[in-house]
């Protein structure tokens, strides 16, 4: 898996957790940025991966790698936004 990696779930009660994930993509959308959606609600598998990544056993989703590089959560997102510095966030550059 290369590239970046927007660990999410389709199965969260949470609004804030859906919010999020609907804003990441909607950003990397608009700024044509290629990236995999992987639901972490259909493979036990990879909840764990992301987990394994993000070095935290309780991590939630939203959460953004760039294959197996840890780039950031829902929060490190939304400053790189602010600070227009999100290839740099990601790790693009």
């Amino acid at each position: 898996m290369a590239g970046v990696v927007v660990y999410m779930s389709t199965v969260s009660s949470n609004q804030a957790i859906k919010k999020q994930q609907q804003r990441i993509k909607m950003i990397l959308d608009g700024k044509k940025i290629e990236y995999e959606d992987v639901d972490i609600s259909q493979k036990e598998e990879d909840k764990v991966k992301m987990r394994e990544i993000v070095g935290d056993p309780k991590a939630l989703p939203p959460q953004i790698c760039n294959g197996e590089t840890y780039c950031g959560d829902y929060a490190a997102f939304e400053i790189a936004v602010e600070e227009e510095d999100i290839e740099g966030f990601l790790k693009l550059k």
